[in-house]
């Protein structure tokens, strides 16, 4: 049975572009729906986070106001619920030993931009994990993440197809020219090669072992396809 970390964001609060904070976590969606799928198909699923505090859920991402009705709010809130306890006591991501993982899982939310983004110890994860073969998946913002490694040269995931939160999404549906950075402009920068789907739009891009999903709308599809990697 393959065993999947999924590194969630631990950060409560975005500084923004104009130096104010705002209240931020995990995307319920990202985390609730991909964890469901990927038990339900037989995987394990442990979760960790930096120094192993207990990640945020974004308020946002249970309410209207962030697109989200109260019929999938309700579904994310009991999922959320049932795995509370692993929610409480992650792994703290510098003590992950990865040859005891086949997988790595990155949900979004803002949050991670906040630490994930620039996480040392989540870098050499990610880096052990490229270099071993094992799939990494990341969603959203959560593939900020990949960022991390971005001091060494060249880049593990230079050159590679790749998809997140678009800069029209951004702009649509987050906070425009407030956000820290732009995450497609990042990661173009880094030398990936970024591809944006319409806006809201499902889409997955698998590139190797590489595995990206756009937005919350791409979790359960981002959720499947590592599924495939780990099981074909």
């Amino acid at each position: 049975m393959a065993h999947v970390l999924m590194i969630i964001s631990a950060a409560d609060t975005l500084i923004l572009a104009d130096s104010t904070g705002q209240p931020t976590g995990y995307w319920a969606e990202e985390v609730a729906a991909s964890h469901e799928a990927l038990v339900q198909a037989g995987l394990t699923v442990e979760l960790a986070t930096p120094s192993g505090k207990r990640p945020t859920v974004d308020g946002l991402s249970l309410s209207e106001a962030g697109g989200v009705g109260p019929a999938e709010s309700e579904r994310f809130k009991r999922y959320l619920a049932q795995i509370s306890k692993d929610l409480e006591s992650p792994l703290s991501v510098a003590e992950v030993d990865l040859s005891t993982f086949d997988a790595i899982y990155l949900p979004g939310g803002h949050a991670p931009m906040a630490d994930l983004a620039e996480d040392h110890d989540l870098a050499r994860l990610l880096t052990q994990a490229q270099r071993d073969g094992k799939p990494v998946a990341a969603l959203c913002h959560g593939v900020s993440a990949l960022l991390s490694t971005r001091q060494q040269d060249p880049w593990p995931y230079a050159g590679l197809r790749m998809t997140g939160f678009t800069d029209a999404e951004e702009e649509q549906g987050g906070y425009g020219d407030r956000i820290p950075f732009s995450v497609e402009a990042e990661l173009r920068e880094a030398g990936g090669n970024f591809e944006a789907g319409d806006p809201w739009t499902d889409k997955v891009v698998v590139d190797g072992t590489l595995i990206t999903g756009q937005n919350p709308q791409s979790s359960l599809s981002t959720a499947k396809a590592l599924i495939t990697a780990l099981t074909s």
